[in-house]
């Protein structure tokens, strides 16, 4: 599936055209926006025969598994970059990539699933007396602040989640918060190793090595860096929340184990001592103090009833009990 913008002038407009691409990129004062969703054979061609692009770029855009990066060739950035989404109630982290080739006069996207930032930027470029000017370096800016502006959402989603993780761990526990906790922290380092290559992507972006963007793109995608360097002390500081979060459920389960532990030592001091005096008066010696006693039945359960008091008292006067 492909899309093509063509910004001439002050307007922009859509084209089918893509046979004569090569003629309507070699047009003075032409821009071009051409997507690409799931390339195929034609699409690569396509890439390799009018862009020229190298085919280590190419191999690149092509793969899925490609870490956020940019690589500079002789007149165009080829970027990595990603859009994440949160999947359901399971709080998986879903990351989509998709590959940016940046040259003076086009811009080519490219991605295997679809992604409504592409979608919406290129309809903002379009639009007619929008507030994006008909030039690359806006449109790249719109792409890739669409994308990032999608993390500010995603980080409030994770942060709700952490409040209800909390509650549930100190309120009324869950077994499966636990498995929520843990599923949440490989989801923020998942998009630690996302946001922080981009954010040196961006800054890479910003030194300009490439006469692609203008003074005025350059203030534009400062801004990006700014909203990436936010996210990444967002997903920081949820790591660091859920870590204390499960430190500090396991300390609770630890004082509760102990406590229990403590209560049942007592018990059982307070049943050995009650024995003890069960078994001396349970043996069955003829010649024996008391065992002929009437009030023998009473005296033993009066001293273990006695016993056990003063070990109660002992205890809560060492603040054990």
């Amino acid at each position: 599936m492909r899309a093509l913008l063509i910004a001439h002038n002050s307007s922009v407009a859509q084209s089918t055209d893509f046979e004569h691409l090569d003629r309507d990129l070699a047009a003075p004062g032409n821009q071009i926006w051409l997507d690409i969703e799931r390339p195929q054979e034609d699409d690569i061609a396509l890439l390799r025969e009018i862009f020229h692009f190298h085919p280590l770029a190419i191999e690149d855009a092509t793969r899925a598994s490609e870490r956020p990066k940019v690589d500079l060739y002789s007149d165009y950035y080829s970027l990595a970059f990603y859009a994440t989404r949160l999947i359901g109630e399971t709080g998986d982290l879903d990351l989509q990539p998709f590959h940016l080739f940046v040259g003076a006069n086009y811009l080519v996207s490219i991605h295997e699933q679809p992604l409504p930032e592409v979608v919406g930027s290129m309809a903002r470029w379009e639009l007619k007396n929008g507030p994006l000017q008909p030039k690359i370096g806006a449109a790249v800016h719109a792409l890739l602040d669409a994308v990032v502006d999608e993390y500010f959402p995603l980080m409030d989603q994770i942060a709700d989640r952490v409040d209800e993780l909390e509650d549930s761990l100190f309120t009324e526990f869950n077994p499966k918060s636990l498995e929520t906790i843990f599923r949440l922290k490989k989801g923020l380092l998942n998009m630690r190793r996302v946001v922080a290559p981009e954010r040196d992507v961006l800054n890479h972006l910003l030194r300009r090595e490439l006469p692609v963007f203008t003074t005025e793109d350059v203030a534009y995608l400062q801004d990006v860096y700014d909203h990436l360097v936010r996210v990444t002390d967002s997903v920081d500081t949820y790591r660091d929340l859920l870590s204390n979060a499960l430190d500090s459920f396991l300390s609770v389960q630890s004082n509760r184990l102990n406590e229990a532990v403590k209560v049942l030592t007592i018990a059982s001091i307070l049943l050995m001592s009650s024995s003890l005096i069960a078994g001396i008066y349970g043996m069955n010696f003829v010649h024996m103090p008391e065992i002929r006693w009437p009030l023998g039945y009473a005296w033993a359960l009066g001293l273990m009833a006695t016993v056990s008091l003063s070990l109660i008292l002992f205890f809560r006067w060492r603040k054990w009990l």
